[in-house]
């Protein structure tokens, strides 16, 4: 029981990891703002900034997909699962997590590794000329948001288990 309580525990890490990243909305909408005022009004603009809100999509949307598992506000079809009863909904849950969440996640850390890699030993930089200067690191977030899902996965696995040995 107490290791299913830890591992339950993981859905509270990842939330408090991923949470604070919600603030990254508003300095996209600043900095889109502020690319449109530059482009319009200066008629100036600039790939760096561009590919900065591209970025911070891209880390927001990555990393945010752990926390919608833990929030159950992912999207899921819908169809049985609201007629089912909440021990039905637990069981599809926890072969869902099985069968599903778990595999992909290890397969998205597995595959996503030598590709990080490489791009990390080259330090992967924009294609674009005076873009950001750090493509690795934007790949990162593929083998970290695939630990991410691992991880709720197995606190979501631990939580129902929780339920039903009570």
């Amino acid at each position: 029981m107490k290791i299913l309580q830890l591992l339950a525990g993981l859905s509270t890490l990842t939330a408090a990891l991923v949470r604070p990243l919600r603030w990254l909305s508003i300095v996209m909408v600043l900095l889109t703002f502020a690319i449109v005022i530059l482009r319009y009004a200066f008629n100036s603009g600039g790939v760096l900034l561009q590919e900065s809100v591209m970025y911070l999509h891209g880390t927001l949307f990555m990393l945010a997909i752990a926390l919608g598992i833990s929030d159950n506000t992912h999207v899921r079809v819908d169809i049985l699962y609201s007629r089912h009863s909440p021990e039905q909904q637990a069981w599809s849950d926890l072969v869902g997590h099985l069968l599903f969440l778990l595999p992909v996640a290890g397969f998205m850390i597995w595959v996503s590794l030598p590709y990080v890699s490489n791009s990390w030993q080259i330090l992967e930089g924009s294609s674009e000329v005076g873009g950001v200067p750090g493509v690795f690191l934007l790949k990162t977030l593929i083998p970290l948001t695939g630990v991410l899902l691992f991880c709720q996965g197995i606190a979501g696995i631990a939580n129902i288990l929780l339920v039903k040995l009570r």
